[in-house]
């Protein structure tokens, strides 16, 4: 039955493979895109291949006789004839006609075909979900006990729409849907919102497995939101796990009458009073009833207020919580240190693992945190580390953000890990910390100007992109200590003078910064390191000068890197960029200008660089050379 081709094949493949979707614009909504999002299969192969395939075939053929039918979208089959039982689900979103439907999961049999006798494997497509496993009880608990990662996959094309309304939109519609969705019958919306300002629509559908419980289609939704908002702002975006599926796009993948009125699902249970109702009762008992029903009415108020800061991605931890999570904060949880603190690791909401940065901050600071952070929860980019919540609980002040598993940069240029970047990863992180630094100067509905860009708040995700760490802090430092204190290591390096040495802060700032930090991550070199060049010291942004003046800075790069991998002058324009960012300040580029530069120009039009700028006279004699 199965090409013996097909079953070598599949011994010699991954095990894994993921496909990322096509993302040619069209608003021809009856297509049906036949490439799969990703699929897998399975290690555990049968036993017996022919009792194997006739149970698999019966599996499908039931699932398939299933959907055939109006109005069903969810469809449970097994075959169990002898060994090598196989149970199957199927399901299709629920925008689609039955004939839709069939042909997807016809499409999603064909897929998995190459899986032989590999009992075990999935496959996700736009329009539907296929899976069939060699045990039933993933029916219920489709991530078999654990938080399975939940997979992104955004367009390669930023939307045509203004970004700042744009990415508010698919903000505020991915945050309600992903809401509402555990609590429909169906675990499934699909609606539209429109961008303000623009003759622009969004359109956005999320969906659960039809199976499982409330929590578990909450779970994921949370984190299907929490890692879709990475893709703005981006036209399209997906978020694919085996409990649920969500989806955005600029562009109609259903048609307008197919939405779902999710309103009456945000509405908080029992948050109408019955206040009104009360005070018509005589004088005395009436005054105590009116006082019962305004605490009652106060409580529920407060508890719908709680509700709503939480919605909004500022989730209040309880101290004792986040104090267990680390045991104590103890040092075997300890992950890092640095100018405002200590930052933990820690597993939180039933497995989730996340990093807790506990503040050293003054009584000034204090008053302005929680304000802050309110306003740093919405701030949502790819290149930009996620804060899921926060803590004040007298002295102390806590952040909860995303955990990222690989560390910071700085290990990977001069740590530990030195040496194990290539040029496409180096490249791809200086590309990415430029596009989070515009976001944060340009496209959020208020400006943020980071103050501390180094190689150690840079982030790391597990495919080596770039997060920009402790944006919006700056004004949290420790009151003793001064933004550029010595205490900080690197820091005076990356800082801008005029901002050093006369407080003059503005976005260029930032700009300065980065460009030492994009020398650092071509030359594998830190900015404080010094290099010996006959009588005297240079660091490296004088390294990096004396090298351009002479034609020479090819030589900048780190030399752990295979000289196949680059193009030389790929290299010297991105060295160029960064002396650009070092200059003064009136000739500094915007980060909008640097991201086009490192993004869409082969090769920098001729201008004039100007000598860097420096905080002191750096170039340090030997004394009796």
């Amino acid at each position: 039955m199965m090409p013996t081709l097909a079953m070598v094949l599949i011994l010699l493949v991954a095990m894994e493979v993921g496909v990322a979707q096509p993302t040619t614009k069209t608003t021809n909504i009856s297509n049906t895109n036949t490439t799969p999002l990703k699929f897998f299969c399975g290690s555990n192969y049968a036993m017996s291949q022919t009792t194997f395939f006739g149970n698999l075939n019966s599996t499908f053929s039931q699932l398939r006789s299933h959907l055939s039918n109006p109005g069903v979208y969810y469809a449970r089959a097994h075959g169990s004839e002898n060994e090598d039982a196989v149970y199957g689900v199927a399901q299709c979103r629920n925008y689609l006609s039955s004939t839709e439907c069939l042909a997807c999961f016809d499409v999603a049999v064909s897929i998995l075909q190459p899986c032989g006798l590999a009992n075990g494997a999935h496959v996700f497509l736009d329009n539907c979900f296929l899976r069939f496993e060699d045990y039933d009880q993933f029916y219920d608990d489709p991530e078999g006990g654990s938080n399975v990662e939940v997979l992104e996959l955004c367009g390669n094309e930023s939307t045509s729409q203004p970004i700042t309304a744009f990415n508010q939109a698919v903000q505020e519609l991915l945050f309600d849907i992903g809401v509402a969705t555990p609590r429909t019958s169906e675990f499934y919306i699909a609606s539209t919102r429109q961008v303000v300002g623009a003759n622009a629509t969004i359109y956005a559908i999320a969906q659960c497995v039809e199976n499982v419980s409330q929590t578990i289609c909450k779970n994921c939704m949370t984190r299907a939101y929490n890692n879709l908002y990475k893709c703005l702002p981006s036209h399209e975006g997906r978020a694919i796990n085996v409990a649920c599926f969500m989806r955005y796009s600029e562009f109609p993948f259903f048609q307008n009458n197919q939405t779902v009125n999710f309103t009456p699902f945000l509405l908080s249970k029992g948050s109408s009073g019955k206040f009104g109702t009360t005070i018509g009762v005589s004088s005395s008992v009436g005054l105590v009833l009116l006082i019962v029903a305004l605490f009652l009415w106060f409580r529920r108020w407060s508890k719908s207020k709680a509700v709503e800061k939480e919605f909004k991605g500022v989730r209040c931890y309880s101290y004792e919580d986040l104090k267990l999570a680390t045991n104590n904060f103890s040092e075997e949880y300890l992950i890092g240190k640095g100018g405002f603190g200590e930052v933990f690791k820690a597993v939180v909401d039933n497995g989730i693992v996340v990093a807790v940065k506990k503040l050293r901050v003054g009584f000034r600071a204090k008053r302005e945190f929680e304000n802050e952070v309110n306003l740093n929860s919405n701030v949502r980019h790819r290149n930009l580390i996620l804060q899921l919540g926060w803590c004040s609980d007298g002295a102390e002040l806590l952040l909860v953000l995303e955990y990222m598993p690989q560390g910071s940069l700085d290990k990977f240029l001069w740590g530990e890990k030195k040496g194990t970047l290539n040029w496409k990863q180096r490249s791809d992180i200086i590309l990415g910390i430029a596009r989070g630094l515009v976001h944060l100067h340009e496209e959020f509905h208020f400006k943020i100007i980071h103050r501390d860009i180094k190689s150690s708040n840079i982030l790391l995700d597990d495919d080596f992109q770039p997060k920009i760490a402790d944006f919006g802090l700056a004004r949290f430092h420790p009151e003793d200590q001064t933004h550029v204190s010595t205490g900080f290591a690197g820091t005076m390096g990356y800082t801008a003078p005029e901002y050093a040495t006369r407080g003059r802060l503005s976005e260029k700032v930032d700009t300065y910064s980065f460009g030492i930090v994009a020398l650092e991550v071509i030359s594998g070199r830190s900015c404080s390191d010094v290099n010996y060049s006959g009588a005297q010291m240079e660091y490296l942004l004088d390294h990096a000068w004396q090298l351009y003046e002479k034609g020479m800075h090819i030589k900048m790069i780190d030399e752990a890197i295979d000289p196949n991998e680059y193009q030389e002058e790929n290299v010297k324009k991105i060295i160029e960029i960064a002396l650009m960012c070092t200059q003064l300040v009136s000739l500094r580029p915007t980060m909008s200008e640097i991201y086009l530069m490192l993004s869409s120009e082969p090769q920098l039009k001729q201008r004039q660089i100007s000598r860097p700028t420096y905080n002191v006279d750096r170039r340090i004699h030997i004394v009796g050379s």
